[in-house]
């Protein structure tokens, strides 16, 4: 069987499209001491990869020709590493491919405390751990409180608002559908929702937060975070983690007006979720019992085949894809 990947074809202006990536024929290194063979079995798609290709992420920028980078879900089938047996489930950053020969250290196994494997790139990985980063590490919830999220059906969103129900606060989510809306209410407990292509966002703020806003976590920017921002509470917290407005425009946008933080008293935060490594088996267990406990509703937008990847991410930075973006490969 012949192996693919995807490597970035052209840079993009705008909104990727499929003609952005192409699928070319993949090899496999040898497998010499240390080495690990692996077969991907679900690849994340992230909204960060649009700034890896803009070259505006705080890691390595991936540039016309070079492999699309990703984290993935694999499988072991074989190993010439002692950490590592055939069978074993792991997680790294191998790219939008097939099979790959990876150094061991470049592999972690996967714990996902018997739920699906699929959930290890999303709210029991990177995702999870940003939202618990965001909420328990940088944050200071209370009952009672009003906290918004924008982006909120999204892996990150969806367990920001969960956790922060969770901690006792009136949770308000602001997505760009009416399905979302409703899945946020009625599978994971939102208290009020804003389809902010549907409704004045402002409007709808003052609608959903008459008492103001405590806590935003912000996956969005731009007018999105201006408009919360002129509606917090004194006191309020913020943490600024996504940028979604931004990562297909070429240009920097002007930002929110700082007199609204200092009206507000406001304490605002910002998060790179690398910081927060050590709290990784922490968020993985909190999120997992919540899920077992029948508290945590989960929703994936799963595409089937490498070669349908492009198309997949197309649609995520475009807001069409509902959960976590994932491909499997078949």
């Amino acid at each position: 069987m012949s192996l693919k990947k995807v490597i970035l074809k052209t840079k993009p202006e705008g909104v990727p499209s499929v003609e952005t990536f192409e699928v070319v024929p993949d090899s496999l290194s040898s497998l010499d001491d240390g080495m690990v063979h692996v077969k991907i079995q679900y690849l994340s798609l992230d909204p960060y990869m649009r700034g890896k290709i803009s070259g505006r992420h705080l890691t390595e920028a991936i540039h016309p020709g070079d492999d699309m980078d990703g984290e993935v879900v694999a499988e072991v089938l074989e190993s010439r590493a002692p950490d590592f047996a055939p069978g074993d489930t792991v997680t790294g950053m191998l790219g939008w491919r097939e099979e790959a020969v990876m150094p061991a250290d470049a592999l972690k196994n996967v714990v996902t405390h018997g739920l699906s494997p699929s959930l290890a790139r999303g709210v029991l990985g990177m995702p999870g751990l940003t939202a618990y980063a965001g909420t328990v590490n940088l944050a200071e919830l209370r009952p009672g409180m009003t906290a918004v999220v924008s982006s909120a059906a999204g892996p990150v969103g969806t367990t920001v608002g969960q956790i922060a129900r969770a901690k006792g606060c009136r949770v308000v989510g602001i997505a760009g559908s009416d399905e979302k809306c409703a899945w946020l209410k009625e599978e994971a407990g939102f208290a009020d929702t804003i389809n902010y292509k549907t409704e004045d966002l402002r409007a709808g703020l003052d609608r959903a937060c008459p008492d103001k806003i405590d806590y935003y976590f912000d996956n969005v920017g731009g007018d999105m975070l201006q408009a919360v921002m002129e509606r917090l509470a004194v006191g309020a917290q913020v943490v600024l983690c996504g940028l979604m407005s931004q990562y297909n425009d070429g240009g920097m946008p002007p930002g929110p007006n700082p007199a609204f933080t200092i009206i507000a008293r406001a304490t605002i935060r910002g998060l790179v979720v690398y910081d927060h490594a050590a709290s990784s088996a922490d968020a993985v267990a909190m999120v997992a019992g919540m899920i077992k406990a029948g508290d945590f509703a989960v929703q994936e937008d799963i595409t089937d085949g490498i070669e349908n990847a492009s198309t997949a991410f197309v649609r995520l930075m475009s807001g069409q894809t509902f959960g976590k973006t994932l491909v499997k490969m078949i």
